[in-house]
């Protein structure tokens, strides 16, 4: 690719794709798909984050509305899955491009090796000129091993790609001072630089009827994007458009900018920050947290206060203070049981406590880098 061309991850969710009955539009379909083959005949290479597999799927089971209960969610996303991704291949097929499908559930995320192995899968269909077309695997995923929505997946996805560019297409226009369902003259933010508690605030809770996300889990997903170093989009599905003018930076939407002067994270920080999934806390010393935010130093046993639940080396554990806030993220050289068995020996001058016990590369230190979600 040149200079010009970007990888772009292209998230749609449900309310962008279907009717008013709650079934998947054909014609928002087509215009999807037009304008994500327009962006492949520039030069730029897509991967499509598109929800829709339930909205595709639940008339099919005999439903007469989208279903509430998760069984009937997750048949209907069986039924769904397939017909959407033809509908899919079929078009895409039309303009001369071939699409791929992958399921992901959070626990591929979670664990390093399945994680990476995702990542080189995707590099090679994006290479290869394909289109690979992501969902969560809603048939099998129970809810605490869930994403929780595709924008937070979306965002995810990014970053394991090293993405340009995250565009989310949803049924509003960008981000707003306050939510324009309720406060006819809120203004359009067009740039954030920064995504802070006013700004959480004024976005609200609430997804539309067919949807899973609503602005706030879109701002989680950028706080992922913008901590990685990648730009993001918001903006409006329905626009004429709005993918080509959303690279180019003439649309009209909300642009996330990672700020030039922040840190941000390598994959293995990505990894740790936003999908390891900590199994455990280590509480160190008020006197050894200066040392460790300051310095960004790795972790030793000396600075040990306490050790909260049973880990393995190698795994995720979130460093605390004595007040119970946490510090930062960290994959450990040693066990739990070893770390007790350490604090609990009088005689520290062993081999072992010259070691540190938290990887120096690997550990986060600053609160910034684990995001809430």
């Amino acid at each position: 690719m040149t200079s010009n061309q970007k990888r772009v991850v292209v998230k749609v969710g449900s309310s962008s794709l279907t009717s008013l009955h709650g079934e998947i539009s054909s014609k928002k379909l087509e215009k999807l798909v037009e304008q994500i083959v327009r962006l492949k005949d520039e030069g730029h290479e897509v991967l499509l984050v598109s929800s829709g597999a339930v909205a595709a799927g639940y008339r099919k089971l005999g439903f007469i509305s989208r279903p509430d209960t998760l069984p009937e969610k997750q048949a209907s996303a069986s039924v769904g899955q397939g017909l959407l991704i033809e509908s899919y291949s079929k078009l895409f097929l039309s303009h001369g491009y071939i699409a791929s499908q992958i399921l992901i559930t959070r626990s591929d995320f979670s664990d390093e090796k399945r994680y990476n192995n995702v990542r080189n899968t995707m590099n090679v269909l994006l290479k290869r000129g394909i289109i690979p077309i992501i969902n969560e695997n809603d048939t099998v995923t129970v809810n605490r091993l869930k994403f929780g929505d595709n924008d937070t997946l979306s965002a995810k996805v990014a970053g394991l790609i090293d993405a340009d560019l995250l565009t989310i297409l949803s049924d509003i226009d960008g981000l707003y001072d306050a939510n324009p369902r309720k406060t006819p003259d809120a203004d359009l933010v067009k740039e954030v630089n920064e995504i802070t508690p006013e700004i959480e605030a004024s976005a609200g809770d609430a997804g539309s009827d067919v949807g899973t996300g609503g602005m706030k889990s879109k701002l989680d997903a950028f706080k992922i994007t913008m901590a990685s170093g990648i730009k993001g989009f918001l903006g409006r599905a329905d626009t004429s458009d709005i993918l080509h003018e959303a690279i180019s930076g003439t649309a009209r939407g909300t642009y996330f900018e990672p700020n030039a002067e922040s840190h941000t994270l390598n994959h293995k920080k990505q990894w740790i920050a936003f999908n390891s999934g900590p199994e455990g806390d280590i509480i160190v010393s008020n006197e050894s947290k200066e040392f460790i935010i300051d310095r960004k130093k790795s972790l030793y046993p000396s600075s040990i206060y306490e050790i909260n639940g049973r880990f393995s080396n190698g795994s995720v554990v979130r460093i605390l203070d004595q007040d119970r806030e946490e510090i930062g993220l960290g994959v450990v050289n040693f066990s739990s049981s070893q770390l007790r068995k350490w604090k609990k020996d009088t005689n520290q001058e062993t081999a072992a406590s010259s070691q540190a016990v938290v990887d120096r590369e690997a550990f986060v230190c600053h609160l910034e880098l684990s995001v809430p979600l």
